[in-house]
């Protein structure tokens, strides 16, 4: 009995250190804030990539939008530069995702991915297509 309880203890501790680490990890904007170079809108298991028609002002109304999202935050870059990458927690674990956002011409390149794991079971692509449909809503 003495050992299962000590390796209980030790699984509780370890699951402790993991959830810390998700939560707590810093996020390297170098790492992440790239341009999303997207070609054609693309569903990946772990994120989703997307090419709008938005016009010359789809970053600015895009980036209103993703600054009022619930556990969203700049992680790095302006609408002034022309490329935001924001940084969006999940509610209860704080898995961290981040999407990045770059107006090219008319258009806008959208790159959301998730950090930790292989699948983000569609987490990213319906965030990221909510906000298209807030911003073709005029939102």
């Amino acid at each position: 009995m003495g050992r299962s309880v000590t390796i209980l203890w030790l699984v509780i501790a370890a699951a402790v250190v993991a959830l810390g680490y998700v939560r707590l990890a810093p996020s390297d904007p170098q790492r992440w804030h790239v341009p999303p170079q997207v070609q054609a809108d693309a569903d990946l298991p772990g994120g989703a990539k997307r090419r709008v028609e938005t016009g010359p002002d789809g970053l600015e109304r895009l980036d209103m939008i993703a600054r009022d999202w619930p556990r969203t935050k700049v992680l790095a870059g302006s609408v002034e530069q022309g490329m935001v990458t924001y940084l969006t927690r999940s509610k209860v674990i704080g898995f961290p995702d981040y999407t990045t956002v770059q107006q090219v011409g008319d258009h806008l390149e959208i790159f959301a991915r998730l950090r930790f794991g292989g699948s983000d079971l569609g987490v990213n692509k319906a965030r990221v297509e909510e906000w298209i449909d807030a911003l073709q809503a005029g939102g």
